[in-house]
């Protein structure tokens, strides 16, 4: 990490297994990404001032997909939490 939060573009995590053989890579700052989606969002958050139109359409369509796939998540998170809960009541109510 440099002294400004910022990661130096060889200080990545590994990539997935079933990364492809191309990385998607960004034309504004070199960053490279294991797929198109990510360098969508990648573009949207990061350079959203120097986007062209089709740019902007996959960053929102990146958005959209994204915020899906968190909400299926968070109701994920929500029904194991309320069964590990639930399950802990009736344990100590038998165990009473």
């Amino acid at each position: 990490m440099t002294g400004d939060g910022s990661r130096p573009a060889g200080d990545r995590d590994a990539p997935p297994a079933e990364a492809p053989s191309e990385p998607a890579v960004c034309a504004y700052c070199g960053d490279r990404f294991v797929d198109t989606r990510l360098l969508a969002l990648h573009r949207g958050l990061t350079h959203s001032g120097r986007l062209t139109d089709d740019e902007r359409a996959a960053y929102r369509e990146a958005r959209a997909d994204e915020r899906d796939e968190l909400r299926l998540f968070r109701l994920k998170a929500l029904g194991a939490l309320l069964v590990v809960y639930f399950g802990f009541i009736f344990v100590y109510a038998f165990v009473l």
